[in-house]
Order: C-alpha cells, then sequence, then structure tokens
C-alpha cells in the first residue's frame, strides 16, 4: 500500500539521485562542462578570489647575480549572495488516494511530476545562463493593444508564463504579474491575461520573470553586458573586460580573428555557443573543413566543430549574438547539490495548508560566477 512514508522514501532515494543527474549534466553543454563546486560558498554567500597572474616574479639572470623579487598574483575578491532556486511538484489528496492501492499508478503519478519538474527546470538554468540576474526576456517594441504586445524577441517566451513589465533600469516593476495566454512567434507577439493600462507608454520597456529582479543566476549578460562586472568597472580594469566585436554578415574572418585575439589575451576558447540559425550559418562558413559532432561530444549533445572548437547551438542564446568561451573559466558555487527540502519531522511530501494537496520542493543554492572575465568574448550582430 502507498503510504506518505514510502512516497517520501521514493523520492529520496530513487528520484532525487536521477533528478539530479539529469539536471547536472543535461540542461546544456556549456553548463555540464563548467565546475560545480562547494568549496566558494561561506555562510548565504558565493566567495571567489580571482587571480590575474604576475610576471615580474619571472626573470632571467646572472648566474652570481641577484634573484627577482618575489611579486605575488593580483586577486579580486568578489561576493555575491547564493541565488535560491526552487522547484516543487504538487499531487491532489484525490490521486494519492487513487493509486494507494497500485504502486505502478503511484509511480506513473510521481513520473509525470516528477518529469514535468525537470522540463521546467532544464529550461529556467539555460534561460538564466545567458542572463544579467534580472529575469529579462525582451522588451517592448509596440503595443498593439491592451493585452497584446510586440517583442524584441519571443524565442524564450511559452504559454502560463507569469511575468512582469520592469521600468527602465530593470529593479522594478511597472506592471506585475502578467499571465501569458499565447505567444506568436511568426508576429513576434504575446498575449497577457489582462489588460495593461496605457500600454503606449510602455514600448521601450523591459519585459522580466516576474519579482526576479536580482534574484537569478548571473549568467553571460552580467559580463558582457553594462559597465561593471561583480561591481569592478570594466574601463578602471581590463581583467573584467571581456573582448566584444560587431559584425554585420558573418564571415570566417569575423570568428577566426575573435579567437585569436581572445587567445592573445591570454584565453583560450573551448567552445562557441550561439543560435540554432547562426549555428548553421557558421556550418555553411566552414563546410571545408568543418565535421559534424556525433553524439559523444559532450553530455549526448552534437556539435560542429571549427578550427577544433566545437560550436553549439542553444535556443536561449540571444539570435544577435555570439558567445566564445572557455568552461573552465567558470564555477558554479553551490550551497549542495540539489536536495528535496524536509519538514521538522523529516517528511519530503508535506499537506498545503488548507488545500487537499501534498508538495514535495526541492532546492538548490547556488550562483555562477567567471574566474576570467577578460578572456571571455563576444560577437554581436550589428545591422550594417
Amino acid at each position: 500500500m502507498i503510504t506518505l512514508t514510502n512516497a517520501d522514501a521514493a523520492l529520496k532515494d530513487y528520484y532525487l539521485d536521477a533528478v539530479a543527474g539529469q539536471l547536472n549534466s543535461g540542461i546544456s553543454p556549456f553548463f555540464g562542462a563548467i565546475e560545480k563546486s562547494a568549496q566558494h560558498v561561506y555562510g548565504k554567500n558565493a566567495r571567489c578570489a580571482l587571480v590575474k597572474g604576475n610576471m615580474a616574479r619571472i626573470a632571467t639572470c646572472d648566474e652570481d647575480g641577484a634573484l627577482p623579487d618575489a611579486a605575488g598574483n593580483s586577486y579580486y575578491d568578489v561576493t555575491l549572495p547564493l541565488k535560491n532556486i526552487y522547484g516543487t511538484i504538487s499531487i491532489t489528496d484525490k490521486a494519492m488516494r487513487a493509486s494507494q492501492d497500485s504502486s505502478g499508478a503511484f509511480v506513473n503519478l510521481l513520473n509525470a511530476e516528477m518529469e514535468g519538474l525537470v522540463d521546467d527546470a532544464k529550461a529556467n538554468f539555460s534561460r538564466m545562463l545567458f542572463g544579467d540576474g534580472n529575469g529579462l526576456l525582451a522588451y517592448i517594441t509596440k503595443a498593439n493593444t491592451t493585452t497584446n504586445f510586440t517583442l524584441s524577441s519571443v524565442k524564450s517566451w511559452y504559454k502560463g508564463m507569469v511575468v512582469d513589465i520592469a521600468n527602465e533600469d530593470v529593479t522594478d516593476a511597472s506592471v506585475s504579474n502578467l499571465k501569458i495566454v499565447a505567444v506568436d512567434t511568426a508576429a513576434g507577439t504575446v498575449t497577457f491575461d489582462k489588460a495593461v493600462a496605457s500600454q503606449a507608454s510602455y514600448e521601450g520597456y523591459a519585459v522580466v520573470i516576474s519579482d526576479a529582479y536580482g534574484k537569478e543566476l548571473s549568467g553571460l549578460a552580467s559580463i558582457f553586458d553594462g559597465q561593471t562586472v561583480y561591481g569592478y568597472d570594466k574601463e578602471d580594469d581590463d581583467f573584467f573586460k571581456p573582448y566584444v566585436s560587431s559584425y554585420s554578415t558573418l564571415t570566417e574572418d569575423d570568428i577566426i580573428n575573435a579567437v585569436e585575439a581572445i587567445e592573445e589575451r591570454g584565453g583560450k576558447v573551448k567552445m562557441i555557443v550561439c543560435s540554432h540559425a547562426v549555428r548553421n550559418k557558421i556550418a555553411s562558413l566552414f563546410k571545408d573543413m568543418r565535421v559534424i559532432g556525433s553524439t559523444e561530444i559532450t553530455g549526448g549533445y552534437t556539435g560542429v566543430y571549427v578550427n577544433d572548437i566545437p560550436v553549439y547551438a542553444d535556443r536561449f542564446c540571444p539570435s544577435d549574438r555570439i558567445y566564445l568561451l572557455n568552461p573552465d573559466d567558470f564555477v558554479l558555487c553551490q550551497l549542495c547539490d540539489w536536495e528535496w527540502m524536509e519538514d521538522d519531522g523529516g517528511r519530503i511530501l508535506t499537506r498545503v495548508a488548507g488545500k487537499a494537496a501534498y508538495t514535495a520542493t526541492l532546492v538548490k543554492y547556488a550562483e555562477l560566477i567567471c574566474k576570467k572575465p577578460y578572456a571571455q568574448g563576444m560577437l554581436q550582430y550589428a545591422a550594417g
């Protein structure tokens, strides 16, 4: 007979390892390649000392001459609060009772819930990897009606999403809790579940994941966009200034020159990440030397090689950006791997107050830090 006790045991002993494995290696090639570690976690914060080498301590001298003076590394202290990432499944009391005498029915019930949780977690992690920590999705380019808006991009959108229209600085909501009821990818529009007053005045405003300001992982946009990285000004210290170049019509030289420029900085490009359309363009440009990757490349993903560098497509990568990265320079600082939240009695499935249902919550406390911002690169499309 299925009880809360053996349901808890199934979630803890069977589902947790399976879910953690899928989320650690199945999100994207980039995420699968970066380090995940608890060694940089201190209390509620991720703290990492970024090292900039110092060549002054290496010198050639006479055989009986004075040895070079000691000159230590330059260190930059980066401290960021760990982000709180939660995923919840829900099972009604009716569904529990209906499968009480059938372990197979209950397993099917749990499988369905866990599959949905894993799919949502993968999508949100992939999206956050390209974000700036504020949940930014797109900008409003035109207000068509009080509920229908044309956006700068709809590639990260899906029906049921809850979003806010944020102010120009993306720090606070002007309109909160708008639910997406329709997405038209051909027209580039979304439809909200409720009217937005004075809709024309919001043209140019940002649309973000509801209540996400500063609460998401510090993704690639936090390195490439804006004047500062982890509180350090890019113009004051080039250690925090990644390589950025633009293109109007992508050529082989654009990519090769970017790779070489990053290597001259002391970096090493080990992965190129872009949209599917851009990957196809790159494959066409390098058709004489490209190699279509097998499923053994990284975590079951396929790719195209350019000068031994794999090129991966990610549906959440902005269409106007090509990232040239070294995943070895990134670390996901995490307090723990994915774990179930337990109540005081050690139970995972807990009763929802006022409802005939039970919930279980998966938790992860983490933050993404790039240890060498200067060694990363981006090519950005600019209309000619």
